[in-house]
């Protein structure tokens, strides 16, 4: 009876582990020949990670961080971004969320490395209230630097680009392809903007609304100079030709004066270096070997 039961059960083994195998076969066949409609678990951890998890979580932060802030913040804010080239197409709301996670993070990490720790309760709370504070601030820190270096990036351009400009119109070029042949010389910051001025004004909005939008999006003195200039001359009928040559010899102008302020700024930044890595190294290296026999004389 016994080895009547075993036969049995190895039988059945055999035959559920075939048609386990025969149905993994036809699955494999089917899915060579069908098209079969993946699931919506399947389409999700097909995301990726930051659209899956870390995405959502910026949205729900970003929403309890709109109900919260002040309006005229958010708007000041969103103003920063558009002047930082709007990485990533991040709105205030979305920011002041990734402000909040920083804050979480690395205040949550202190706390758990300090939470076992045999250190006193004012250190367990002030360390991750520190970090969680230096959190917060760290985006906002990232996003100044990111609005300087392009502002510096469209200052440095802004010459180059308006002699191109002036020399085409001059060649018997329009504005508008003189910008063109300037947007398709340089990639950066300046032509690209440029590139949305001109896509604007192919959409229907006046040149001088457009270049209006451009100052404001940009935020650089020099460029909101010269666009104020084209719109003047626009409106009183004055020779473009004559306005980008008056530009651009005042744009070289002030590069040459920037230039020369950085060399008279160089002395002083040099100083601090000298006074602290320099001349501690030269006296070691001048008073170095005199010290023993300094010691064994007033032994």
């Amino acid at each position: 009876m016994t080895i009547a039961l075993t036969l049995a059960s190895a039988l059945l083994v055999v035959v559920g582990v075939r048609r386990a195998r025969r149905d993994v076969v036809i699955e494999e066949r089917l899915a060579q020949f069908g098209h079969r409609v993946p699931t919506l678990e399947e389409l999700e951890l097909q995301q990726p990670f930051r659209e899956r998890v870390i995405l959502p979580m910026l949205e729900r932060l970003a929403s309890v961080a709109g109900r919260f802030t002040p309006q005229a913040n958010l708007q000041r804010l969103q103003q920063r971004l558009i002047e930082a080239g709007s990485p990533g197409n991040l709105r205030a709301t979305t920011f002041v969320g990734i402000r909040m996670l920083a804050a979480l993070l690395l205040g949550g990490l202190f706390l758990i490395l300090f939470l076992p720790a045999s250190v006193s309760p004012l250190m367990k709370l002030g360390f991750p209230i520190l970090t969680g504070a230096i959190g917060f601030m760290l985006p906002n820190l990232w996003l100044s630097r990111r609005i300087a270096a392009r502002k510096k990036e469209i200052t440095r351009a802004l010459p180059d680009a308006i002699d191109l400009l002036s020399i085409s119109v001059e060649a018997g070029l329009g504005f508008d392809q003189a910008l063109s042949r300037v947007v398709e010389k340089w990639d950066n910051a300046l032509t690209r903007e440029f590139g949305r001025m001109l896509s604007e004004t192919r959409m229907g909005v006046s040149r001088r609304q457009a270049m209006r939008e451009l100052a404001e999006r940009v935020n650089v003195d020099d460029l909101s100079v010269f666009i104020s200039s084209l719109i003047q001359a626009d409106q009183l009928g004055v020779s473009i030709t004559q306005v980008l040559r008056v530009q651009s010899h005042q744009m070289r102008q002030r590069r040459r004066q920037r230039a020369e302020e950085q060399a008279h700024k160089a002395p002083i930044k040099m100083l601090f270096p000298m006074i602290f890595l320099i001349f501690p190294a030269l006296y070691i290296v001048i008073l170095g070997p005199a010290i023993p026999r300094i010691f064994e004389a007033f032994r």
